[in-house]
C-alpha cells in the first residue's frame, strides 16, 4: 500500500497520529506512541530515528 503514497506520507500521518493522541491524553508517554506509530504506519528506519528524536525533546521540561 505504501508504494501508492508519495514520499514522506507515512510519517506525515504518523505524526499526526501522534498528535492527536497526545491533544486527546495529555498525560499519556509519548515515546509508547511513538514505537506504535512507527509500526502502524509502517515508517522507515530513517524516519523512525526522525520520530523518535523529534518527540524526545517534546518531552523535555
Amino acid at each position: 500500500m505504501h508504494e501508492l503514497l508519495p514520499e514522506g506520507e507515512e510519517l506525515r500521518r504518523a505524526i499526526k497520529w501522534i498528535s492527536g493522541n497526545l491533544q486527546q491524553n495529555p498525560g499519556k508517554p509519548v515515546h509508547p506512541l511513538v514505537q506504535e506509530a512507527i509500526f502502524k504506519f509502517d515508517i522507515s528506519p530513517r524516519d523512525a530515528e526522525f520520530l523518535i528524536r523529534f518527540y524526545s525533546n517534546k518531552e523535555l521540561p
